[in-house]
């Protein structure tokens, strides 16, 4: 029963690693003028669409992960914090991309249909991010790093804050269609989403993820089975054998002593 338990959580944590690397790869590639021209202005629309649908999709994974933990405090309920707050910024997404995908920066209307969600959801994943880091493993302010996946929690939180700057400086101001700045809007949405792909690889890597504390133990146990088996490589290497020196001592009676001897 534990072992198929196991297993369930595994698949589901590989679902939602998924489901949030393909909406990443989306909003990576998005915001890229290489991109934008070779598909379009619409087309590019629909692939912001498109990822934000995934990452709701991952979002509602990441609940379904989350829930039968959420009264262990701190740490469980601080999961189940971190997937709903997460899953209402990915809805708060879900109107912000469709409504761009007709509403252009120059329209009077950019900022309320558009800018609005795309605030506050990036606040919704930014406050996210923080309980999750505020609920790893950490010393002071910086994170443990003695532990597997230590790294996580505060990549996870880097992409948060990518994704606030780049809706900050996503503002349409003065003349229509005029950003505040459009390539610190793109680049930091790019590295943002890299940064959530890079939690949403190991997801699928190892089948667990330290965004939901219940399932930490899993990446523990997966960085201890690696290691046994490099491990037990090491031992299987079959060994060079040791040349022996062709060395003698004298003896008192000035005989030679013709034994081989291990070199030092």
């Amino acid at each position: 029963m534990r072992q198929s338990r196991v297993r369930l959580d595994r698949a589901e944590a590989r679902t939602m690693g998924v489901f949030f690397g393909l909406g990443s790869l989306c909003f990576v590639a998005g915001p890229l003028n290489a991109y934008t021209r070779s598909v379009g202005a619409r087309a590019d629309a629909l692939t912001f669409f498109v990822g934000s649908i995934l990452f709701t999709l991952g979002g509602v994974t990441q609940c379904l992960l989350a829930l039968p933990a959420r009264d262990a405090r701190p740490q469980g309920l601080a999961g189940w914090r971190t997937a709903w707050i997460q899953s209402v910024g990915t809805l708060l997404f879900n109107v912000m991309t469709l409504a761009a995908v007709s509403v252009t920066v120059t329209n009077r209307h950019y900022d309320t249909v558009v800018w609005g969600p795309n605030l506050i959801g990036s606040a919704c994943f930014l406050i996210s991010g923080a309980i999750c880091y505020l609920a790893s493993p950490r010393r002071g302010l910086w994170p443990h790093t003695g532990h597997h996946g230590w790294w996580e929690a505060g990549v996870n939180l880097l992409g948060c804050g990518l994704f606030g700057i780049s809706a900050v400086t996503g503002y349409v101001t003065g003349h229509p269609g005029s950003l505040i700045s459009a390539p610190i809007s793109d680049w930091t949405t790019s590295l943002g989403a890299a940064c959530f792909l890079g939690c949403a690889l190991t997801a699928v890597g190892l089948g667990a993820t330290h965004k939901v504390p219940r399932l930490r133990h899993l990446t523990v146990r997966a960085a201890g089975r690696a290691e046994r088996e490099l491990e037990q490589l090491r031992a299987a290497r079959p060994r060079r054998p040791t040349r022996a020196s062709n060395a003698y001592s004298i003896g008192r009676d000035g005989s030679r002593d013709h034994s081989f001897q291990e070199p030092s």
